[in-house]
């Protein structure tokens, strides 16, 4: 039985950084996107049994670890990834902050496809990269790629790197085969490397499948995926990720650049929770999934009911919802308007980058159908009452 947690004063960033973030306190937060479920509890027993133990020394990683990604790419995503792929970034956001510098040089463009999670914009931002934008189109909701404006961009950027995110966050999209060819075919015309952000991948509702971009990439292609356990299994702090690089060449070029950080292996508790999760977890997702899927839903039959105006964009990926409140609110009142009258904390569009998300907000699903619940009451009663 999936068990909600109220995690109020436990130094949750979601919870307890309101005031730090919003400048108010006592808010209702959906923006960060961790859930408020209890964990697994084979992830816990494993944890427990490390600690139990009584002697955190310096770890070994064993094998079993590697094995357990290994065999939950084969299983779930059809992918068979070599355990000589496989690296280690604490965490996927320091990892594409990481691949960056390794892909690219200063002044260099960097590729997006916006809206996108902001920390994208930062890795590019802060590598004193240059951010080139190719804004997704939203046709009633649904998002797609406009790839003349993709291809333009490239072409007249001297951009030499890509950051895919697959699923997309925020606009909930899985991307399917044919879309990830095309974005792979006109990478390599122009010699663009790829990195990709697949920690949403278990994450995929209805009759859409994610698709590795590695298992769609040509044996030579300049692309690096990141993948990990902590978005699927709630298990983000313990920073542990995968990074998977089958291009010799590159897999030596990212070695030399951790080799001069000296990042070769993060904390035990990470690889012990990281192996539980992917070994026994399934029973557990399958729960978190349904869930998710209920708070969406619920979502969109309350609006479709109360604030008819609100476009919800169709949740095939991520447990993010992706809302358009522009019937009601303009752009510059939105986030105001949910935080001063509705109490309420949000990923707000704009901060995703493009011309068209200042309507938006994105809200977070991995919660109690009572948080929901209250949410949308909330907005629906301040919306009347404007």
């Amino acid at each position: 039985m999936l068990k909600y947690v109220d995690r109020r004063n436990s130094n949750s960033n979601k919870w307890d950084s309101l005031e730090g973030t919003f400048g108010a306190d006592g808010l209702l937060p959906f923006w960060i996107a961790d859930m408020d479920f209890r964990i697994d509890e084979h992830i816990i027993r494993a944890m427990h049994d490390y600690v139990e133990f009584g002697v955190p020394g310096y770890y070994k990683v064993p094998d079993s670890y590697y094995q357990a990604f290994i065999d939950w790419e084969k299983s779930e995503h059809g992918f068979e990834v070599n355990r000589e792929w496989l690296r280690f970034s604490p965490g996927i956001v320091v990892g594409f902050h990481i691949a960056v510098q390794v892909l690219t040089e200063p002044g260099d463009g960097v590729l997006i496809t916006t809206p996108v999670y902001y920390p994208f914009s930062n890795s590019i931002r802060n590598n004193d990269r240059k951010i080139v934008a190719s804004e997704l189109v939203n046709k009633d909701g649904y998002y797609h790629i406009d790839f003349d404006d993709f291809e333009s961009k490239i072409r007249e950027n001297n951009v030499r790197a890509f950051i895919l995110c697959s699923p997309h966050n925020p606009i909930c999209r899985v991307w399917t085969e044919d879309e990830l060819r095309s974005m792979l075919d006109i990478c390599r015309r122009y010699g663009v490397s790829v990195i990709t952000d697949e920690i949403h991948q278990d994450l995929v509702f209805g009759d859409n499948k994610h698709i590795p971009t590695l298992s769609v990439a040509e044996e030579n292609d300049r692309l690096i995926m990141f993948a990990a356990a902590s978005k699927t299994f709630n298990i983000a702090a313990l920073q542990n990720s995968f990074v998977v690089i089958p291009n010799p060449k590159l897999r030596d070029e990212w070695d030399r650049f951790m080799a001069g950080l000296r990042i070769n292996q993060g904390n035990a508790m990470g690889y012990v929770a990281t192996e539980a999760a992917f070994r026994y977890g399934k029973e557990w997702l399958d729960e978190v999934r349904k869930t998710i899927r209920g708070n969406y839903e619920y979502i969109c039959e309350f609006f479709a009911e109360k604030l008819p105006g609100v476009v919800m964009t169709p949740l095939e990926g991520t447990y993010l919802a992706w809302a358009d409140f522009g019937a009601y609110l303009a752009p510059d009142e939105i986030q105001p308007f949910m935080q001063d009258k509705c109490k309420l904390a949000f990923d707000y569009g704009p901060w995703f980058g493009g011309d068209n998300s200042g309507s938006f907000i994105r809200i977070n699903l991995a919660t109690s159908r009572e948080n929901i619940e209250e949410m949308v009451n909330r907005i629906t009663g301040s919306i009347r009452n404007k």
